[in-house]
């Protein structure tokens, strides 16, 4: 009853009555996230159905609990949510928080969303490609229902453009309730980010006597590496002093690891949270009193010629730095420490930039296909993306069957745009579920999904480990990376306690965390394609069967495939571009004719990792289509 919003509730129960369309912008610590659901829900409680969106599934979980406990209702009935691999609603579900992949998906299997009475798609400033293109499907849907209610919210956003994109609909603005944040910015820039941010916790941890500390890091990689610094530090921590409970936040983690950070810790203990972006909006993590902001964020950006993206870290705007220092100001007065200059934030952008101007759209242009859009170029996007990128995706649908020799979708395009998966992923597992290898493709795709696997180590031990890592690159039968990562993984899951296998990854340079993460991946990719784990899933593959996953990888993969040029270099098939093996490969300084590989990366020159050898005739057998149509 506290919160800002629930003081405009009479006013903005009549105006989402009236309106087909509210764009409605409220400030952090508003309530918007929370309470509209239940103010649009109490219009007609026997009639309305809610779907609300979220970028993130950890906050369509978080929020449908919060919901669902202020209504003193069970999650899963009256309140419920459905992310990737876990749906908890019902027939009864009034309220339902879902992630944006999630209404996606219920929109191509039923085009009018007849189960919903009001869309909210909140956070949509933070315009991923997901977001722009519901928004593009709802405006369409607006004119064939006129039972629809539609609500954008965000705490920033561009609420003109908005507004304009949905034929002038109302703007209404909310303010919130943030308790004063003191901002501190460093007098210089720093070389090592991470270990600035592990100083800055020790010494509130040290200074300050209460109130749990938020870090935000770029990605999984620094979160991992901070979190080792701050669980050594602990370790000599003084008993006078109230203990560290450190918790790690980011995407890959578990569903069970991540809602950790939301309990309140027991006894003398206060929690560090290091969290990615993912905890910069629409997540309370209760408790939190201070926040030390790095700067960075990871982004993905799609290189057209290469038909390969790129995860780079890049500074954040000045909306993301006032989102984070928002999370320190929503229980009581915090700190926000910031890991930059004051200069360097006046340089910062306004705001991020769109994902659906620097991602690959294959994937969203999958889905439009899927949807009857024959012409999309001439679809009402939101934000249209470069033409350069929608004609290099658009070959790319082409190359992997998707799409047949008129742009229509082929009957393994809707399989693949059904899958909550990349369309180059989903391709390979529906391939390997006809070649009868999913399971070991399952090992690999579930290794592949998550960060930093495999570390690289230092100069001084590469040798040293490259030695320990040889009899796994002997037992993938020189097939390559791929095969290497499921012989790390079947070894992994041979070995005996916890010690037994974090102790073997630290020999290996391998990351345990994420290792020990691959099984619930693996799990969650089963029960979406419903097949059973074997029995011996630490059998080892034949040679037949090591041929079948690499053909399998091609298939979704047929556009990353290079030829050998005499110096032994390699030359794209697409693009033409000149490409050499990662020293860090098992590939690197062997001779073939031809490769295959899932990431592409730039330094000194171009280098291509996880390679696998591949046989040209492959390339005719796999592709036929699209490798006849380049050579004519």
């Amino acid at each position: 009853m506290s919160l800002p919003i629930t003081a405009a509730q009479d006013v903005l129960r009549e105006k989402f009555a009236k309106n087909r369309v509210t764009i409605l912008v409220g400030e952090t610590g508003s309530g918007k996230s929370t309470q509209v659901p239940k103010f649009i829900r109490s219009l007609d409680p026997e009639h309305e159905r809610i779907a609300i969106t979220q970028p993130r599934r950890v906050a369509a979980i978080n929020l449908a609990r919060r919901v669902a406990d202020e209504m003193k209702v069970s999650v899963g009935k009256e309140v419920g949510y459905t992310v990737r691999f876990s749906n908890m609603s019902g027939a009864s579900t009034g309220i339902k928080f879902l992630t944006d992949g999630m209404l996606l998906r219920e929109l191509l299997v039923k085009p009018k969303l007849s189960q919903y009475t009001t869309i909210v798609l909140d956070e949509a400033h933070e315009r991923t490609l997901l977001t722009d293109l519901l928004m593009g499907f709802l405006k369409a849907l607006l004119r064939q229902r006129t039972d629809l209610r539609l609500v954008i919210m965000s705490a920033t956003i561009d609420a003109e453009r908005f507004s304009a994109f949905y034929d002038d609909a109302e703007v209404l603005y909310v303010q919130g309730r943030m308790y004063n944040v003191e901002r501190f910015y460093l007098p210089a820039p720093v070389e090592d980010v991470v270990d600035a941010a592990v100083r800055t916790v020790v010494q509130i941890a040290m200074g300050e006597k209460t109130g749990d500390i938020l870090v935000f890091l770029a990605g999984q990689e620094e979160i991992d590496k901070a979190t080792d610094m701050l669980t050594e530090v602990a370790q000599s921590w003084p008993k006078e002093a109230p203990e560290l409970a450190v918790l790690p936040l980011y995407a890959a983690l578990p569903q069970n690891q991540q809602m950790a950070v939301f309990e309140r810790p027991k006894g003398n203990r206060r929690k560090v949270v290091l969290a990615t972006n993912i905890a910069e909006t629409s997540l309370t993590i209760p408790g939190v009193r201070y926040v030390v902001d790095s700067g960075l964020h990871k982004v993905k950006v799609w290189w057209h010629d290469l038909g390969l993206d790129s995860l780079l870290v890049v500074p954040i705007s000045q909306s993301s730095a006032a989102q984070r220092m928002g999370r320190a100001g929503r229980e009581a007065p915090g700190k926000c420490y910031r890991l930059y200059t004051e200069q360097d934030y006046r340089n910062l952008k306004t705001q991020n930039e769109p994902e659906v101007l620097r991602c690959d759209v294959a994937s969203p242009l999958l889905v439009l296909k899927c949807a009857g859009v024959d012409n999309v170029f001439k679809w009402d996007w939101f934000e249209r993306p470069q033409k350069k990128a929608m004609v290099a995706s658009l070959t790319q649908l082409y190359a992997l069957g998707a799409l047949d020799n008129a742009g229509a979708i082929t009957p393994l395009g809707r399989k693949m745009a059904l899958l909550p998966l990349a369309p180059h992923l989903a391709a390979v597992l529906l391939k390997a579920q006809a070649a009868g290898v999913e399971d070991a493709v399952l090992d690999i795709v579930s290794c592949l999904s998550i960060e930093n696997l495999l570390m690289n180590p230092h100069p001084d031990k590469r040798d040293d480990v490259n030695e320990k890592r040889q009899p796994f690159v002997q037992a993938s039968a020189g097939m390559g990376d791929l095969l290497v990562l499921r012989e790390l993984l079947v070894f992994f899951r041979g070995l005996g306690s916890r010690d037994e296998k974090r102790d073997w990854c630290r020999d290996l340079y391998i990351n345990f965390r994420a290792m020990s993460n691959v099984e619930d991946i693996k799990r969650q990719l089963q029960g979406y394609l419903k097949t059973k784990a074997r029995a011996d899933n630490d059998h080892r593959i034949t040679a037949a069967e090591a041929e079948q996953v690499i053909k399998c990888f091609l298939a979704g993969f047929v556009c990353n495939t290079a030829l050998m040029l005499p110096d032994r270099s390699y030359k794209t098939v697409v693009g033409s571009q000149t490409i050499n093996i990662h020293p860090s490969s098992s590939m690197f300084g062997k001779r073939t004719e031809a490769i295959i590989y899932t990431e592409y990366i730039f330094t000194t020159k171009a280098y291509a990792r996880m390679v696998s050898p591949i046989q040209l005739d492959w390339l005719q057998e796999i592709a036929p289509h699209f490798l006849n149509r380049r050579e004519a």
